[in-house]
């Protein structure tokens, strides 16, 4: 009989992230640090960008997808992701208003919003990524930084440094508040 044979699915899983993140170099001490934000790092363009874990439900590859006509050119199309049909949003497309080049390897994030759950593309997934208060970027230095122009504005509140990069904390939740990102019909 197995160790794991008597542990709920969710004792199993939640052991395995207990037994990971004690490898994690240099941060299993900080991991309940007070000032310590923790998410999901991507990049958009240049920009190098994450958002809180309790928005990201899934990372996945790139799905199969099918163009929908008559939508906006940032709406990529929709795909079959077990069974359910997601919208697939090119946000570099949606937020700067250059397509993303598609390339192998690159991911789709899977976020909730109110009426059902969209994908929106990114260019590269960095994983985990943890931040603290000394690490925090004031106003001019993320304006410095080139992190909260044009659109990004809107969904990026603060900014760390985390060695030679900048990086904002996008609102994946307000992106999908967003009416225009609701309505993707053209």
């Amino acid at each position: 009989m197995s160790k794991h044979a008597a542990l709920s699915p969710f004792d199993v899983l939640a052991d395995y992230e207990r037994r990971s993140l004690a490898h994690v170099a240099g941060l299993p001490e900080q991991l309940d640090a007070p000032g310590l934000w923790r998410g999901v790092g991507y990049r958009i363009g240049t920009r190098r960008l994450a958002s809180g874990f309790g928005e990201v439900l899934e990372i996945l590859p790139i799905p199969q997808i099918t163009p929908v006509p008559g939508a906006q050119p940032w709406m990529l199309g929709v795909a079959n992701v077990r069974g359910n049909l997601l919208p697939i949003v090119d946000l570099k497309q949606f937020l700067e208003g250059e397509r993303t080049v598609l390339h192998e390897g690159q991911r789709i994030l899977l976020v909730r919003q109110p009426g059902g759950d969209v994908a929106v593309l990114i260019d590269e997934l960095y994983g985990q990524r943890s931040f603290n208060e000394q690490q925090q970027l004031n106003d001019e230095e993320a304006q410095a930084a080139q992190l909260v122009e044009g659109r990004y504005a809107h969904f990026i509140d603060r900014a760390y440094r985390l060695g030679d990069h900048p990086w904002g904390i996008f609102s994946l939740e307000r992106l999908a508040r967003t009416p225009e990102f609701r309505q993707a019909a053209a």
